[in-house]
């Protein structure tokens, strides 16, 4: 459906047209986002630089990766402790390797 989708009044694809389609044909399902969560619009190099800032300022004041994919897979069960460990492996010692070595040890919390 995402092929569909046609550029809006602004020029930019709506992420809302394609939630809205799948509305339509009964598809969609979704959660409420509850505390914790942001919705970070990223459609100009501005607002781009901003979300990174924010970003940053949440990672360096909570001392936590912020989405790291192969820690994501591993807690939906989509890779193994083991696939982690190799990831982690791959970073080596810098602070997202330590990041995914500590998630696969279960020393962050979930």
């Amino acid at each position: 459906m995402a092929k569909e989708v046609k550029p809006s009044a602004r020029g930019e694809l709506e992420i809302t047209t394609l939630n809205q389609m799948y509305l339509d044909k009964d598809l969609l399902d979704c959660d409420v986002m509850g505390r914790g969560y942001s919705w970070l619009d990223t459609c100009t190099m501005d607002s781009l630089m901003q979300a990174a800032s924010f970003i940053q300022t949440i990672q360096n004041m909570q001392g936590i990766i912020v989405a790291a994919p192969e820690e994501i897979a591993y807690r939906y069960r989509m890779t193994t402790k083991e696939q982690l460990l190799a990831s982690a492996e791959k970073y080596g010692k810098s602070p997202y390797g330590h990041h995914l070595k500590m998630v696969a040890e279960g020393r962050m919390p979930m």
